[in-house]
């Protein structure tokens, strides 16, 4: 049960889960290290009490599937709650935007602020942060909503063409 191949094998899967909680962890290489060194007692173990041809095939072995493991291991990472998330969304595939803003396209409405590109404007009775393509438009000028980008309302002035 105790043979001398158990104790380099447990220190080769232990220094792959290190180099794993290196890349989670930030520990300013000490993690890499110490894999490095769990990688190089093993082989010495391999090498003093097996024999030189079994340590070469540990090395081999080695050389092809740490990074193997490492790059399989970095991809499970990748969908784990672990890691951040690079752009926000819910598990049932609603954005940030509210339903209805698109029903706004083509709705006129009034400027409560100066847009300068943005402000306050009434549309439907409501008030609503609005923005322009760039342009100044005055307090009290009519507008209309021409776009609605993720969840910016986008207007100009009705009379501008």
């Amino acid at each position: 049960m105790n043979s001398p191949i158990h104790l380099p094998v447990i220190l080769q899967l232990i220094g792959i889960l290190v180099i794993i909680a290196e890349i989670i962890l930030p520990s300013g290489g000490i993690l890499s290290i110490l894999a490095a060194g769990l990688f190089g007692y093993s082989l010495y173990l391999v090498f003093t009490q097996l024999s030189a041809s079994t340590g070469m095939a540990f090395v081999i072995a080695d050389l092809i599937l740490i990074p193997i493991l490492v790059y399989v291991g970095i991809k499970f990472l990748a969908k784990s709650p672990v890691t951040l998330r690079t752009k926000l969304s819910r598990k049932d595939g609603v954005t940030a935007q509210s339903i209805g803003q698109k029903e706004y396209v083509g709705s006129p409405g009034l400027a409560l602020t100066d847009l300068r590109p943005s402000g306050i404007a009434q549309i439907n009775q409501e008030r609503m942060d609005v923005v322009t393509q760039g342009e100044y438009i005055e307090k009290q000028t009519p507008i209309i909503v021409i776009a609605v980008s993720g969840n910016q309302i986008v207007v100009k002035a009705q009379n501008s063409v």
